[in-house]
């Protein structure tokens, strides 16, 4: 028996966001990283100085390896961003700020 069915958990119906430019299903409750590791992606985001790929570290917001552009704003913490309907999530180069800025 898994965890879900001995708690008689029923998750809400799952739902897409976009992750570079292709659907991904979530389900409520997910955060933007479990989503991304579900799907099977490790690592959506490059470090500033020389473009090493990064995913979730910590997992609790401390360390800010997961950084990420959800809906155009770069810089969510995956590891705490919660998924929703729609999201449009994308692969962050550095700060996500372009031209290098911190």
């Amino acid at each position: 028996m898994n965890p879900l069915e001995r708690a008689g958990a029923r998750p809400g119906p799952a739902f897409t966001v976009t992750f570079d430019g292709r659907p991904v299903p979530a389900l409520p409750g997910q955060t933007v990283a479990a989503v991304l590791w579900t799907a099977g992606v490790t690592s959506w985001r490059t470090t500033r100085g020389r473009g090493r790929p990064r995913g979730v570290f910590c997992g609790i917001g401390v360390c800010f390896d997961c950084l990420v552009t959800v809906n155009g704003r770069p810089g969510q913490r995956a590891c705490l961003v919660p998924a929703r309907p729609g999201d449009t999530i994308a692969t962050q180069d550095g700060s996500g700020h372009g031209g290098g800025t911190p």
